[in-house]
Formats: C-alpha cells, sequence, structure tokens
C-alpha cells in the first residue's frame, strides 16, 4: 500500500507541463545536448535546404500518436497549470532563494536519485558507467556535503550520466509504443510510463520514512528547483513553434531517441 501511495505522490508531485524539462534532469550544467535556440547555435543552409522536409516527415510519421485529440487537451491543460500556478509560483522561487543556493538544492536531489541511475546502468550493461555513479554518489555523499556541491565534477572530472528504466527497455530493444500527454505530469510514451512506475519503486526515499507530507515535500521542491534554473525553456518552445503541441511530442522524442542511443 506505501509502494502505491508513494507511486501517486510521484505523479502528482512531477508537474511539469509539456517538454520544459524534459530534457534535463536537475540543472542546466548536467545537459550535454546542444541548445537549439541559443544565439551561438548556426543552422547550415544547405542542410536546411536538402535533408529538412524528409527529415520532418519521415520523424512526425514514426511518432505513433493516436491518442493526438485527447492529448492535445491535457496539453492545453497543462499549459493553463503552468501559466496560471507553476510560473508564479517559479518567478517567486527564484525571487526569494539565490541560484547558486538553488543549483546546490539541485545537485543535493540529483544525488539522491543516484541509485536508480545505478541500478539501470547495470541493468544495460553499462559496469563502467554503474562505476561512475556509484563513484560519483560516494564522493558527493561525502566530500560535497550530502551532495549539494558537485565535487566529483567540479575536482575529478567525473561528469554526471543519465540512466533510467524507459531507458533501460530502450536499450533492450523496446519500442516508444503510444504517445501520451499525461495531465499533469506531460510527455511521455507507454514504455516510459512504465519506466517511471519501476523509477518511483526503486527510488530510496520512500523507504526510510512513512510520512507522505515529506513525499511531497521532496518531490514538489526537486520539480520546482529543476524549473526555477530553466524557466525560460517552455516558453521558448511556444515562442519559436507554430505549434507548441507537435514541437513539445518532438522534442521529447528526440531527446529519449538521443538519450537512448548515448553511450
Amino acid at each position: 500500500m506505501k509502494k502505491i501511495v508513494f507511486f501517486l505522490v510521484v505523479v502528482m508531485s512531477v508537474i511539469v507541463p509539456a517538454s520544459s524539462v524534459m530534457a534535463i534532469d536537475t540543472v542546466t550544467s548536467q545537459n550535454s545536448f546542444p541548445d537549439l535556440l541559443g544565439d551561438d547555435f548556426e543552422g547550415d543552409d544547405e542542410w536546411d535546404d536538402e535533408y529538412d522536409d524528409d527529415f520532418d516527415r519521415e520523424e512526425i510519421a514514426s511518432i505513433s500518436d493516436p491518442l493526438e485529440p485527447l492529448n492535445r487537451v491535457f496539453f492545453t491543460f497543462n499549459d493553463k497549470v503552468y501559466e496560471w500556478v507553476l510560473s508564479p509560483l517559479t518567478d517567486g522561487y527564484i525571487w526569494a532563494i539565490p541560484r547558486d543556493l538553488r543549483e546546490c538544492f539541485g545537485n543535493f536531489f540529483f544525488n539522491l536519485s543516484a541509485p536508480v541511475r545505478f541500478l539501470n546502468s547495470i541493468l544495460q550493461g553499462e559496469l563502467r558507467q554503474s562505476g561512475t555513479v556509484l563513484s560519483r554518489f560516494l564522493i558527493n555523499s561525502t566530500i560535497g556535503v550530502y551532495g549539494l556541491v558537485d565535487i566529483a565534477n567540479i575536482e575529478f572530472d567525473i561528469k554526471p550520466r543519465k540512466a533510467d528504466f524507459g531507458q533501460t527497455l530502450g536499450r533492450w530493444g523496446v519500442g516508444d509504443g503510444v504517445y501520451i500527454c499525461w495531465p499533469v505530469v506531460g510527455p511521455s510514451s507507454i514504455r516510459d510510463s512504465v519506466g517511471l512506475v519501476v523509477d518511483a519503486y526503486t527510488h530510496p526515499i520512500p523507504y526510510f520514512h512513512d510520512s507522505r507530507v515529506l513525499d511531497i515535500s521532496y518531490y514538489t521542491s526537486n520539480k520546482m528547483t529543476t524549473l526555477s534554473l530553466n524557466p525560460d525553456i517552455y516558453d521558448d518552445l511556444k515562442r519559436f513553434s507554430l505549434d507548441p503541441y507537435i514541437a513539445s511530442r518532438q522534442a521529447y522524442y528526440d531527446y529519449r531517441k538521443a538519450l537512448i542511443g548515448y553511450r
């Protein structure tokens, strides 16, 4: 019963609309993918002319979205949650807490979820990566003051690695399945929804206490910190896309595809 309650807490606390933070785990510096909206990103005109049309048709056609009408309703709902609730709360959080401190909080939350990444690294057969995850956890939990400072990266150049059960299933050859835009949770797929459940069961936090209030506080603070460190991603996605729903869906699939293929 406790595990069921914990999963529900996870779903209710991951209040991240569309793809605002899907390509980010905790802090922007941990994301190794290029900033396609950045001023220093330069496209290739020849590439654009010869490739863009075929790429768009092929990639969009490969996404199974038979629930699009319903997904668009949920997408609109999530957008309003962001606009009316999350954005004002995030602005207040940014105003009240200095960025350096918020980055420390982000490091702390990322460090606590290390067992999830460690287990999935082993399941993926990435023994070297699992050693990296374990080393980072031990270093940051001790020298890094319970993970508040990413000493492993700063002093030892041990870069953070990402791993979740949805990625593990992808590495095993399991396809995405149908695209789903969950209310409150945001973009996902059948495979990654299963991954979310499994990762919720393997996270260590619920096994150390019986307080639902603490569960809610932990996960809400985690996601609020993540959003506060990347406050413009979702707004930029809406600003630069003709159809934010299509753009968020494509961004999610591109990110997951890159994560599964990354070694």
